[in-house]
């Protein structure tokens, strides 16, 4: 049952993510174009994401656990960190040089366009270098960056 809900809650979100524009990357590059052809409509799909975000977890935190789930899993520190702080710099500079995030890029990889073809390997490709770097360091007993 938990296969399937989370199933048609990611067709869900890749829908809203091909009907809002954000798998598409010339979109998402004009919105990010302050001085250029500047497209702010993403503004409102955001701040509509922001808005059922903030209301569906003041609801769903009511309760003492989820519905398909013994235990919320929820971060266990609001500490902000370098840690953090690189993933966010990383994060954001990859989105804007390529106009992608990663939920948005694999929604449009059926469309085969090249730059896709291009982003979601090296987006792959940098995810397994983390795990490594991560495996390493514990390896050797190096701190990780912002600990």
């Amino acid at each position: 049952m938990r296969s399937l809900v989370g199933f048609l809650a990611g067709l869900l979100f890749g829908i809203g993510l091909v009907v809002s524009g954000m798998a598409d990357p010339a979109k998402v590059l004009d919105f990010l174009d302050l001085f250029g052809t500047w497209d702010p409509s993403l503004a409102f799909v955001m701040g509509g994401a922001v808005l059922v975000t903030f209301l569906g977890f003041r609801l769903v935190l009511r309760r003492r656990a989820p519905v398909l789930m013994e235990r919320f899993d929820l971060p266990g520190t609001r500490l902000v960190d370098g840690r953090l702080l690189t993933g966010a710099v990383v994060f954001g500079v990859g989105w804007g040089l390529g106009g992608f995030c990663p939920g948005p890029a694999i929604t449009a990889l059926p469309l085969m366009a090249p730059g896709t073809l291009v982003f979601v390997p090296m987006m792959i490709l940098g995810l397994w270098a983390g795990v490594k770097v991560r495996e390493a360091r514990a390896a050797t007993g190096a701190a990780l960056p912002g600990r």
